[in-house]
């Protein structure tokens, strides 16, 4: 019953916090976003204490229930694990092992993660194997577009009935790099949890390494009864963490997920999931406990510390060519990162602000210095004053919650006129577009040098300029445009 309970709860956790990284419309952020901000590196890195010290007294309580329900890497694991079962011989669906614990690699890749955390330039690594940013890559750039073709399919279905029921949307590759990080992050997750369970979450994941130290002290676990035990193993070959060992009757708890799938394989009654009196083990060091919560101690202290395509015909004739990147010295953040050294401080790269982005501003850097960290370029769009959904969404606080009313008077860059770009200087013709469509009116237009002329060149308030990138976006002049938004190192309100 327990097993079933969790296997339920688990999909509805994995299947919502899935629709977070696809819904286009908002719908499911509206009801649901905070399912992303109690995922255990976003709220360390958010400060938000409420949510960490929940995770960590339900750890404490029942033991990493957090892995086998609310991480969605863990589920999607768990699937994984389920397919390579399918079709096979019941005494085959037993395929699993006891191993010995893999103590050094487990301290070894965490303290490398928290090392990466706190040095600029080298986050990236931290950040692949992060557990809730590998998810959302892996949503944002596998599953994304499945889906938005899948809603196109249904557009196309409902127009030919008459029927406005579903809208199409742009299908486009945000970044290559991402692209093969989420491809690479998808095969070596697939291939560890098909042969062997629960490999990567204790080898590799710093979320489980940290619950793990403090699942060893669990009230409620799984517990062997020596006297109804028979060793056949039943339970340690249905382990999917390897951490069974039937012959000795031990089990470590460091590694358990709290499946409860050995609780339901025993058919003795051997195997149940109630307190354990016998808090350490005889095998154990003495001094392991204190060690232990040192540990928990530091990483917590360092983590609240740490920081589809356009068209490409006009009207169906004449060929646009598209348009290149700037190079900006400081690029520009999204309305509420406060400044750039704080967004890339507690950016995790999970990529939830670069799937909710309605105006196709955000994606992924392909930069090595913030890899995989959202960016902001304006060739399909521009930011709107009035959107602030990136900041509504954010689990980690690198981009403060705002109000439309704050964003349309925070600065997060301003707009520079480059005069060898303009259609007005090297085609001598009327143009202006930039000044038109300038929502702050920070763009005026006078005579070109100082003529008594109909043509007229920009002049750029940088005052007024709040950065939201639309005069770039509109500027008619190819390859580069003529007018680019250049960041601020910190954002300053008008």
């Amino acid at each position: 019953m327990l097993r079933k309970i969790r296997i339920i709860t688990a999909i509805c956790f994995f299947t919502v916090l899935t629709l977070l990284f696809l819904d286009f419309t908002g719908t499911i952020h509206t009801y649901f976003g905070w399912l992303a901000k109690i995922q255990f590196l976003p709220a360390v890195l958010a400060l938000n204490v409420v949510v960490v010290v929940g995770l960590l007294l339900l750890t404490v309580v029942f033991g990493r229930l957090y892995c086998s329900v609310i991480c969605p890497l863990g589920v999607m694991q768990d699937i994984f694990a389920w397919f390579g079962k399918l079709g096979k011989k019941n005494k085959y669906k037993y395929k699993y092992s006891y191993s010995q614990n893999k103590k050094v690699l487990r301290i070894v890749a965490l303290v490398v993660f928290v090392v990466c955390m706190l040095i600029p330039g080298v986050s990236v690594i931290a950040h692949i194997v992060a557990p809730y940013s590998a998810f959302g890559r892996i949503a944002t750039n596998l599953l994304a577009p499945v889906y938005a073709c899948a809603n196109n399919g249904l557009a196309y279905l409902a127009e030919r009935m008459d029927s406005y029921l579903f809208y199409s949307v742009d299908v486009w590759v945000k970044s290559i790099s991402s692209l093969v990080i989420a491809v690479v992050t998808l095969i070596v997750l697939a291939i560890f949890a098909w042969k062997n369970g629960r490999t990567w979450c204790n080898t590799i994941c710093p979320v489980g390494s940290i619950l793990g130290f403090v699942a060893q002290y669990s009230i409620f676990k799984p517990v062997i009864n020596t006297e109804k035990c028979n060793g056949c193993g039943l339970c340690s070959r249905k382990c999917k963490a390897a951490c069974i060992n039937s012959e000795q009757h031990e089990i470590d708890y460091s590694r358990c997920v709290t499946c409860f799938d050995c609780v339901e394989t025993c058919n003795r009654g051997a195997m149940t999931y109630t307190r354990r009196k016998k808090e350490v083990a005889e095998s154990e060091p003495q001094d392991s406990s204190k060690r232990a919560f040192l540990t928990i101690a530091a990483m917590a202290t360092v983590g609240t510390a740490v920081k589809a395509q356009e068209k490409k015909v006009d009207g169906g004739f004449a060929v646009i060519q598209d348009k290149k990147i700037p190079t900006r010295t400081v690029g520009p953040k999204p309305a509420g990162s406060i400044s750039v050294k704080h967004f890339s401080d507690h950016c995790t790269a999970c990529q939830l602000c670069i799937s909710v982005c309605p105006n196709k501003v955000l994606r992924p850097s392909g930069s090595l210095e913030n890899l995989m960290q959202p960016e902001m370029q304006f060739e399909y769009g521009y930011c709107r004053p009035e959107c602030t959904r990136c900041s509504e969404v954010c689990p980690t606080g690198a981009i403060q919650k705002i109000t439309p009313a704050e964003k349309s008077s925070i600065q997060i860059g301003h707009a520079v006129w480059v005069k060898e770009n303009c259609i007005v200087e090297t085609d001598n013709v009327k143009c202006g577009t930039c000044a038109r469509n300038c929502p702050v009116g920070a763009i005026l237009l006078i005579n070109k040098n100082g003529e008594d002329s109909d043509l007229k060149i920009p002049v750029v308030n940088t005052e007024r300029c709040i950065g939201c990138g639309e005069c770039e976006y509109i500027c008619p002049a190819r390859p580069l445009s003529a007018i680019y938004v250049e960041g601020n190192e910190v954002q300053r309100e008008i």
